[in-house]
């Protein structure tokens, strides 16, 4: 993708920025169509075949068939966009986030009604003093 950017040192974040949408264009057509019954009633008969309509790479479509939902944005995935595969399973958006955190949804809900993440060892992945 380019150079590294400077907000690439944010942990657990991927900034869906113009180079990350170009990666996942397909990824998040794919994802998008899903906003339509009778697209989501095809994904739903056969996910594989469906999937063969978006030339997306082999990593992206794995992480689709298998949820990875972090996954899918570190590959280009929009979180709006991808939210609509989730919205299809059943999951919403508040779960969506408990899944992606690993805190489950209560917890998640309990951070975010206290203020958030605390800041503390959250900044910069180089505080951690660890390498990529």
């Amino acid at each position: 993708m380019g150079m590294k950017k400077d907000y690439e040192d944010i942990p657990g974040t991927f900034v869906f920025d113009a180079d990350r949408g170009r990666e996942g264009y397909h990824l998040n057509q794919f994802c998008i169509s899903l906003r339509l019954q009778k697209n989501r009633d095809l994904f739903n008969a056969g996910e594989e075949a469906y999937l063969d309509r978006f030339p997306m790479t082999a990593d992206q479509r794995q992480a689709v068939l298998n949820r990875e939902w972090n996954r899918m944005l570190e590959l280009g995935g929009n979180i709006y966009y991808t939210s609509k595969l989730a919205a299809n399973d059943g999951i919403n958006f508040q779960d969506l986030a408990g899944i992606m955190t690993g805190m489950g949804r209560d917890a998640y809900r309990e951070m975010m009604l206290n203020g958030g993440r605390s800041i503390e060892g959250n900044r910069y992945k180089s505080e951690w003093g660890e390498e990529d």
